[in-house]
């Protein structure tokens, strides 16, 4: 399995395609790559569940924005008669959906607990400050239960935290990440830094020093924070124990 803009951009400069040509070019493409291939790992069907349950949840709430946020705009401008009326019209609709949220979050939580590969990663991702269930879904399920990817700098690289810079001879541009990146893991990691600098202690001095004193952009600095957050999350799953918040080095 490959990604087809992959292919596409290692042919080169082409002209016209059909069918057959394509069906040439992708087998000329696995051929001379066949020394670097590796095999597939398919995701285990508890895996495949916490993702459609993940994905259900998140319609779940979409539906439930898309409900809310007007009414709450349309009673800043409107009388609060009207604005009654409308809220009344919708709130059984938005406590049915949040009864199905709330039976999402439970189906969820009986998934992760019967099975015991899922509780370990579930134990030692959510043990760092800042990462909830839900990032935690996430990620065990981008990253196939750290099979697929093993390495943070790769899924750095995934969830467009890692900048890259765009140099050339005497022009050189700032770092920056890119936009080809999975934007729910990027998202959901955006929230946990945002919470790991309000309430741990080394990551809310990290970012204060960076901002007030280095007067580093805010963004930066937040980027930083979700880069050291996913550093520590697969150092707790390689070493297979829990983040420690006051951790101190043993000695020789």
């Amino acid at each position: 399995m490959e990604a087809a803009t992959q292919i596409r951009n290692s042919l080169g400069n082409i002209r016209g395609k059909n069918d057959k040509i394509d069906a040439i070019r992708i087998a000329g493409y696995a051929h001379d790559r066949q020394r670097k291939l590796c095999l597939w790992q398919p995701k285990r069907e508890v895996v495949q569940q916490l993702a459609h349950l993940s994905a259900t949840r998140l319609r779940l709430i979409t539906v439930k924005k898309q409900l809310k946020v007007p009414l709450n705009e349309h009673a800043a401008f409107s009388t609060n008669k009207v604005s009654r009326a409308s809220l009344q019209i919708c709130s059984h609709t938005l406590k049915a959906i949040d009864e199905d949220i709330a039976r999402a979050d439970k189906a969820l939580q009986q998934l992760i607990a019967g099975d015991v590969e899922l509780s370990r990663l579930f134990a030692l991702v959510t043990s760092v400050n800042g990462v909830g269930k839900v990032t935690a879904a996430q990620i065990i399920v981008a990253t196939n239960e750290f099979k697929t990817i093993s390495d943070s700098k790769k899924f750095a690289c995934y969830s467009g935290v890692a900048p890259f810079t765009d140099d050339s001879g005497k022009v050189l541009k700032k770092a920056r990440v890119s936009h080809m990146a999975n934007k729910k893991v990027k998202t959901l990691l955006h929230l946990s830094a945002i919470v790991a600098i309000q309430y741990n202690p080394d990551l809310k001095l990290f970012y204060q020093r960076k901002v007030q004193q280095e007067k580093k952009n805010k963004m930066s600095v937040i980027n930083a924070v979700r880069n050291k957050l996913i550093l520590r999350i697969f150092a707790c799953v390689n070493q297979n124990r829990p983040y420690e918040k006051y951790y101190q080095k043993e000695l020789a």
